[in-house]
């Protein structure tokens, strides 16, 4: 047991080494977006199924409560967390489009759309990606080895995995950075 642990403890540390370094360009051009969304008055809409819904709210209540410093709230909304809305929508049209549809309700142009997929092929992330992007709403794709998120979202951080817990993983902490950059970016006499 101690070496299944080490074993999972070591790849889980390689992955998120190999796809944050890979990726740090683009999470770096990524904190800049959202630190000028939040400062020219929009949000941020955030969005995924399963543990990457999960993802989206710990994403989501970083950015609207704090995260390391004591700063005021940023706009931030996880569209996974009001269960009326999307059993409403799944029941009444179909599964496919509970982000879209939250997504033409509350979304603006300028605001920014994050779509959370480790397979890249959650279909109702995707739709909403694309109705994001008719509106003039910037987004980033989070998924694991591409997928068709990879080919639609404006911002794609891969990792590269197919192991969904290690591509969840290394969502999470590229999320803990994004908001780190964005604290950073706004609030840098905090630091």
């Amino acid at each position: 047991m101690k070496e299944t642990v080490l074993t999972i403890l070591k790849e889980s540390i390689d992955v998120k080494s190999n796809s944050i370094k890979a990726n740090m360009d683009l999470i770096i051009k990524g904190a800049d977006m959202l630190a000028g969304c939040i400062t020219s008055g929009h949000k941020i809409l955030i969005f995924g199924n399963g543990g990457s819904a999960a993802d989206a709210q710990h994403i989501a209540a970083e950015f609207v409560n704090r995260f390391i410093i004591e700063r005021p709230p940023l706009a931030a909304i996880a569209l996974t967390t009001d269960t009326s809305i999307i059993t409403s929508i799944g029941n009444d049209y179909h599964f496919d489009e509970i982000f879209s549809k939250q997504i033409n309700a509350l979304g603006r142009k300028d605001d920014i759309a994050i779509g959370i997929s480790t397979s890249g092929n959650s279909k109702n992330v995707i739709e909403a990606i694309n109705a994001a992007k008719e509106i003039g709403i910037f987004t980033i794709g989070m998924t694991g080895s591409g997928g068709k998120l990879a080919s639609c979202a404006d911002l794609v951080l891969s990792v590269e995995s197919d192991v969904t817990p290690r591509i969840q993983e290394t969502h999470i902490t590229m999320g803990h950075i994004l908001c780190d950059l964005v604290d950073r970016i706004l609030f840098p006499e905090e630091f």
